[in-house]
């Protein structure tokens, strides 16, 4: 039995910044990792993601030549370079990290999954089994993440469904891929795998997270994936599934109105939600509590109900994406190194589509802002009336903003169109200082961008009716 002055369990977002911090504070630290280092992000979230939707885009450019002035030859697709390429980017990074790891002094790494054994003898130490090894520490860290969510569908044990993971390395491209799910990661990969080729068929069950967004914000990408030829059914449930005799599958989809519909396809893309990886930490051995769904219960302070064990990440269920990881991470570190006093609650959601057009969110939507009682001032512009877009013919989507109208203080924004990801960003800063939206109005723009009619749309505020 080996002991350290702190173990972290997972290499997510937050698990590796912490330990680099606390062995610099001279703490010797164990990190366990049971599969590929560096989290969804890096094995099948964000990076391998965008990396395809990158490609996917390019082909998509390509064949709209004529809309900018020049003609090419057919465009075709060679998946096996693109699947090389977004392979590549998730090996190259992975393999970075854990060597980064491996190489940082005063750090132990246990290529291995690892669960609580209840606690030492004297009650100060935890026991933490990685495989044959027994480690004890007094400070442990949870960074374990999520894993895709196996819906109860009649037969799905008989398909062969995939995950993000499974579809990103796949031999073939798919002749036709159900999407199952239409949240922000079947919508994402049901653009890109239609732009690559494919026929997407995207089934949007009541619970999908899309359908939080705005009446207005979902009619806008229905129409841009209707016109890119994606079949998109809303508010469906799928019931059942059978494998084909041709290797893919068949299920059945029963609709809003009581119809029911068989749809066959090559491949299934599971995209339903995700589930924490706490059940197999043997969490009761030290008390550790979660909640139904099986998160991490914490505090403000992403401490457990047990002194001296934080869950930072998707497993404790106050965010479920890398940037609300990383600033896990940060709160954390800055609690316990620096003596401050940070709270995950203070942070304003916010988030990113990554469709094209992007859809970019913070704060309250149109439809929280009319529950909440408030006083609230909203302005939405189009982006066919924003130079930028027009210039790139890139014009589908809208700005929206809501303000208080007695504090003046933004109370959220969605701006799904050109550079949308990136705008909101700078919204989001902007609201963390807490300024009047007056401040930005007086800003100096750079022009010609998209975030140039930030002021001018705030001039086009007017009361939004609130129930």
């Amino acid at each position: 039995m080996k002991q350290y002055d702190s173990i972290i369990v997972g290499t997510g977002q937050a698990g590796p910044a912490l330990a680099s911090q606390l062995v610099a504070r001279g703490q010797h630290v164990a990190v366990a990792e049971g599969y590929r280092f560096g989290g969804s992000c890096v094995n099948y979230g964000c990076r391998p993601t965008k990396t395809l939707i990158a490609s996917a885009h390019a082909l998509h450019t390509a064949r709209r030549g004529a809309d900018f002035g020049f003609r090419t030859g057919e465009v075709r697709v060679d998946w096996a370079r693109v699947r090389e390429r977004v392979v590549g980017i998730i090996d190259d990074t992975s393999a970075g990290m854990e060597r980064g790891l491996r190489a940082t002094q005063g750090l132990d790494i246990y290529h291995a999954y690892a669960s609580f054994d209840g606690r030492a003898e004297d009650g100060n130490l935890y026991r933490v089994r990685m495989g044959d090894d027994v480690l004890t520490a007094p400070q442990v860290f949870l960074n374990t993440g999520t894993r895709a969510l196996i819906p109860d569908i009649e037969g799905i044990e008989t398909v062969p469904w995939l995950d993000s993971e499974r579809l990103l390395r796949l031999d073939t491209l798919p002749d036709h891929l159900i999407v199952l799910g239409g949240s922000y990661i079947g919508m994402e990969l049901g653009q890109a795998f239609r732009r690559l080729g494919s026929r997407v068929t995207i089934i949007q069950t009541p619970a999908c997270l899309i359908n939080r967004e705005d009446d207005d914000i979902k009619h806008e990408l229905h129409r841009v994936f209707a016109r890119e030829g994606i079949a998109v059914h809303t508010l469906s449930t799928l019931t059942r599934a059978e494998p084909t005799a041709e290797g893919g599958v068949q299920v059945w989809v029963r609709h809003q109105n009581g119809h029911e519909q068989v749809i066959s396809g090559s491949h299934w893309l599971n995209a339903t939600g995700r589930v924490p990886n706490s059940d197999r930490l043997n969490l009761s051995s030290v008390g550790i509590q979660t909640d139904a769904q099986g998160y991490i219960t914490v505090n403000e302070r992403l401490e457990t109900g047990v002194p001296g064990i934080w869950a930072l990440g998707d497993v404790n269920g106050r965010g479920a994406f890398t940037h609300t990881s990383y600033q896990d991470y940060e709160i954390v570190r800055d609690n316990l190194l620096h003596g401050q006093d940070r709270r995950w609650t203070d942070r304003t959601t916010t988030y990113a589509l990554f469709t094209d057009p992007p859809l970019g969110r913070v704060g309250m939507s149109e439809t929280e802002a009319r529950r909440s009682g408030r006083r609230v001032l909203m302005a939405v512009r189009p982006m066919r009336r924003i130079g930028r877009a027009v210039e790139e013919a890139e014009t589908d989507g809208l700005i929206k903003l809501l303000v208080d109208a007695d504090t003046e203080q933004f109370l959220g924004a969605a701006v799904l169109g050109l550079r949308g990801d990136e705008v909101i960003q700078a919204i989001s800063y902007f609201m963390a200082t807490g300024a009047s939206y007056r401040v930005m109005q007086r800003t100096l723009p750079v022009h010609p961008t998209v975030a140039e009619f930030l002021p001018t749309i705030l001039g086009e505020l007017q009361p939004l009716e609130t129930a």
